[in-house]
């Protein structure tokens, strides 16, 4: 059974930083392409980097400069370091497979407020 847990998110001043950890179970990971979603409240889930088997990477305009999005195959887990954080990063973080999703972990959250 394929599992996501993500881990790593709390709150946190703004300008400061967090790594988020995406460890994955039951999946092939090193073939897949990677991402790394947000959903604030009342928002939509929105994606905010993704990664590619080779290590290509891709970012929203929003955290572009920010964010970094990083994998270790042997480890079967995706990171996300978040510096220079905003206000409006706050949100429940998630990884998933893009392409053909797979189900939901639970997330991580992230608040940004002083």
């Amino acid at each position: 059974q394929v599992q996501l847990v993500e881990s790593g998110g709390g709150l946190v001043q703004p300008g400061g930083s967090l790594r988020l950890s995406c460890t994955t179970s039951g999946l092939i990971f090193s073939i897949y392409t990677m991402g790394w979603y947000r959903q604030a409240p009342g928002k939509e889930r929105e994606l905010v980097a993704s990664i590619t088997s080779s290590g290509a990477t891709n970012y929203a305009d929003s955290v572009k400069g920010r964010f970094t999005i990083s994998r270790d195959n042997a480890k079967k887990t995706v990171y996300l370091q978040m510096n220079s954080l905003k206000p409006e990063d706050t949100a429940i973080y998630y990884c998933n497979r893009r392409g053909v999703e797979l189900k939901w972990g639970q997330g991580t959250q992230v608040t940004v407020s002083s």
